[in-house]
């Protein structure tokens, strides 16, 4: 834009220079106004199109930069809040192709490991430095936006550094960063859009489709939610019998389970007042998150082995608990006081999703000339996957949206 601006200002001095002859004044005005009019439509082609100051034009840790064009910059929101985006042109016919947002969940984990280590078009390598090619990246045909939200996640921040949030007030941020990225890209404006995520997108993606299909200028067609947080009562409840069922819990404790949360063939482990009940669900969370099994695929094995729920690791206080589990038994609300404590005596925390190896892509994206090629705002924090200050204050307001679902792809694993 600025290119075509100043390459029209140039046209217009050298004509207010040219010498008019007698006889020559109408044939000079008209030249001037063909100019005018070239520089007008030019103008109108340059508004409608992505923004250049965006465009990644090398991605360090690739051997060859890629032939599809991608973008990183910031969609600003409410309260001086600016949301990290990375968009990824379609390797397919970009000009038609859906447009797919991406988040990923937590509260308060980076969209970013979405693409760097599930489906995006580069996978960081081990060593924290390369980049591979996905064969299988989701870009193949579709144009893949990836939202780092809310404000406080990954390179995301505010102006106040406020991180403090709700559900309410991402959904309608999320919303707001949609209607920027159209603004700033208008040529996909009328693609279809999906809104996809995983964990607590499970909540993100509904909250924000509620908002989107109030908005006649976007062309909303779908929602896909994998291993999704829809409902904590469905969640806790499911939680006990997937761990008996796959042999993870003894035949006491399965009996206990039984007698002291059931009542006329219905199980309620969700919210029973019954302590001996509360005191066994207890024994099942102890199980499934804190034995070394792999929450998020149970045949796989734990990178990183065996870890706490709560550790110390050179000063740094390591929490590995996203607290979206048993959220209304007491001792969950006492540990989760007990975290908020810990966090206040640090003066640096980290939230590491258990079974998760954020090493390679912290070291990647912390890189400066990533960042700079990312054009990272010198405001953004260091990135994590995990913001500990999002999530331990985060205000979970809505316990069951599975109302909000309509058509819907689901994904589960073991």
């Amino acid at each position: 834009m600025i290119a075509v601006i100043l390459y029209c200002r140039q046209l217009q001095t050298q004509l207010s220079l040219l010498r008019e002859k007698p006889g020559e004044t109408r044939c000079g005005q008209t030249v001037k106004m063909q100019v005018l009019l070239l520089c007008y439509f030019l103008f109108l082609l340059g508004a409608d199109t992505a923004p250049t100051a965006d465009e990644v034009t090398y991605l360090p840790g690739l051997q060859k930069q890629p032939s599809f064009r991608h973008y990183s910059g910031y969609l600003s929101v409410a309260d001086g809040k600016h949301l990290h985006y990375w968009f990824v042109e379609s390797q397919n016919v970009p000009a038609s192709d859906p447009v797919v947002l991406w988040l990923n969940g937590g509260p308060g984990c980076s969209s970013l490991d979405g693409l760097l280590t599930e489906h995006g078009p580069f996978l960081i390598q081990d060593d924290g430095v390369t980049l591979q090619y996905n064969p299988y990246s989701w870009n193949k045909i579709a144009n893949m936006l990836y939202l780092e939200s809310p404000a406080g996640v990954g390179f995301s921040y505010s102006d106040d550094r406020n991180y403090v949030t709700n559900d309410t007030e991402v959904s309608m941020n999320n919303y707001l960063a949609l209607k920027e990225f159209f603004r700033l890209f208008p040529e996909f404006s009328k693609n279809e859009l999906f809104l996809t995520g995983e964990s607590y997108g499970g909540i993100y993606i509904p909250t924000l489709a509620e908002r989107v299909m109030e908005d006649a200028s976007l062309n909303l067609q779908g929602v896909a939610v994998g291993n999704g947080m829809s409902s904590y009562e469905m969640n806790d409840n499911s939680l006990v019998y997937f761990a008996y069922y796959h042999g993870l819990l003894g035949s006491r404790l399965w009996t206990r389970l039984q007698t002291f949360c059931c009542r006329n063939g219905t199980c309620n482990f969700y919210n029973n007042q019954d302590q001996n009940c509360s005191d066994s669900v207890s024994e099942v969370q102890v199980i499934v998150y804190s034995s070394g099994l792999n929450m998020y695929n149970l045949y796989a094995s734990c990178p990183g082995g065996l870890g706490q729920r709560v550790s110390v690791d050179r000063g740094e206080l390591v929490i590995r608990d996203l607290g979206n589990s048993f959220i209304h038994h007491p001792w969950t609300q006492l540990w989760n006081q007990k975290l908020r404590g810990l966090a206040s005596l640090h003066l640096s925390v980290r939230l590491d999703p258990p079974c998760t190896n954020s090493t390679p892509s912290s070291l990647y994206l912390n890189n400066p000339y990533v960042r700079a090629a990312l054009h990272i705002s010198p405001k953004a924090l260091e990135w994590v996957i995990c913001s500990s200050e999002v999530n331990l204050n985060y205000g979970r307001l809505y316990m069951d949206v599975r109302k909000q679902y309509l058509k819907l792809l689901c994904c589960f694993g073991q």
